[in-house]
């Protein structure tokens, strides 16, 4: 059974709350209301940009840099799984963590048949203000013109780049659990990618959106290495949030609600680990997604389990009331979900342990979130509920498995 907690009223306090804060936050109150009754007949009213997958950028680190031959002037396929479907695209590309400009000569668009080929009939060539060619300065990024793409629900998506000229250190998502197929020059024409070097990463993409009906919307979830999808499997997209977008498309009711994965492997909440804070990049991974309604918070475990001394539970505590007070702003629900089992991990001592209980209660209990999804309980063995259940634990006793993704998916209630 879904292990889900709805504090009674907690609609009715999020709308409160936007009229004690602003008494002109009509805009925001009707969305609000909207939710009591999210899942609308999909054909009704006006088309809108909803984002359909994303993930998040960061600096990658020298050990995953693009393979020999590298990216400049060849052609690298980047596979992906989009959530929701739509017959208009738009897709956004990231040069943000680099330190010189990145040229994408030609990008290509298609349906990937799997080992780096792709359904020749439907390739297309995305454009940038009508030009095939685009340059991302440091930090900046590109968004594409609108393409028509006949694109159904989890579909799997090839994107082709022809680059030209590319930056040393590279922006992109290393943790992509997806193989990648590399080929010296310009091959953007090949339907089959035989012979291409592979490596498990992405590189510069970062959003794909979609035109859906107004009764879409989008669900950010936001975390680390388990939300990223460590334990999944490669190439099988059944990290526990694409187990959760599966769900929501068997479910006639919610079939118009998009996922969108921002989890980083290694990241922390509170300062940088890997890839910045969750803090810190809770504007780009959550505000700026195009349509979200509701975010759910899996973030804190490298927190915890690192920490020096104590307190730290007390600073997450303040983290996640700061990104609840700020989704709310933005008229967007916000899930807490409990910290999972960690004993017998490397993060297991008796300080760490309290930190994280610190954390689950308050997240319980706070009534801060709209909701609870407690993650902790659906995971905890019966047998010691300090550690994970053994049928869905790596065996590192940190990471849920593929069985264990299975089972956090199936925690969360679609109502």
């Amino acid at each position: 059974m879904p292990v889900t907690y709805a504090p009674a009223g907690c609609l009715i306090r999020a709308l409160l709350r936007k009229v004690h804060r602003d008494l002109q936050a009509l805009p925001a109150l009707c969305t609000l209301l909207l939710l009591c009754n999210p899942f609308t007949d999909a054909s009704a009213g006006p088309a809108k940009w909803v984002g359909t997958w994303s993930t998040a950028p960061q600096l990658v680190e020298p050990n995953n840099n693009p393979p020999s031959p590298g990216l400049s002037h060849n052609t690298l396929r980047q596979i992906v799984r989009v959530s929701l479907g739509g017959d208009t695209l738009r897709m956004r590309f990231s040069n943000e963590f680099s330190t010189s400009p990145v040229t994408l000569n030609e990008v290509h668009l298609a349906l990937s048949l799997g080992q780096g080929a792709i359904e020749a009939a439907t390739d297309r060539v995305l454009l940038f203000n009508g030009k095939t060619t685009v340059t991302m300065e440091p930090g900046a990024a590109a968004i594409s013109d609108p393409l028509p793409f006949s694109l159904q629900p989890r579909t799997d998506v090839a994107i082709t780049i022809h680059f030209a000229a590319t930056s040393a250190d590279v922006t992109g998502h290393p943790g992509s659990r997806t193989t990648s197929y590399l080929l010296a020059g310009d091959q953007t024409s090949r339907a089959d990618f035989s012979g291409a070097v592979r490596t498990d990463h992405w590189y510069v993409i970062h959003t794909i959106d979609v035109k859906a009906p107004d009764s879409s919307a989008a669900i950010v979830l936001l975390g680390d290495s388990i939300t990223d999808g460590r334990g999944s499997g490669t190439n099988q997209q059944n990290r526990w949030p694409d187990e959760l977008a599966r769900r929501l498309q068997e479910n006639p009711l919610t079939q118009q609600v998009a996922v969108l994965n921002q989890g980083i492997g290694g990241n922390c909440v509170l300062g940088s680990c890997l890839g910045p804070s969750a803090l810190n990049r809770f504007e780009r991974d959550v505000l700026a997604q195009s349509s979200v309604r509701w975010l759910i918070i899996l973030h804190g475990i490298n927190d915890s389990g690192g920490a020096q001394g104590t307190g730290v539970g007390s600073k997450l505590i303040g983290a996640y009331t700061s990104m609840i007070h700020s989704a709310h702003a933005h008229g967007i629900l916000v899930y807490g979900a409990t910290l999972l089992p960690m004993g017998g991990s490397s993060y297991d001592t008796p300080a760490h342990e309290a930190e994280r209980q610190i954390v689950n209660q308050w997240i319980r209990r706070s009534g801060l979130f709209d909701a609870v999804i407690d993650l902790d309980r659906a995971l905890r063995s019966p047998a010691d509920t300090l550690r994970l259940r053994p049928e869905a634990d790596t065996g590192d006793h940190l990471h849920p498995n593929e069985t264990g993704h299975r089972l956090m998916a199936e925690a969360v209630d679609l109502q």
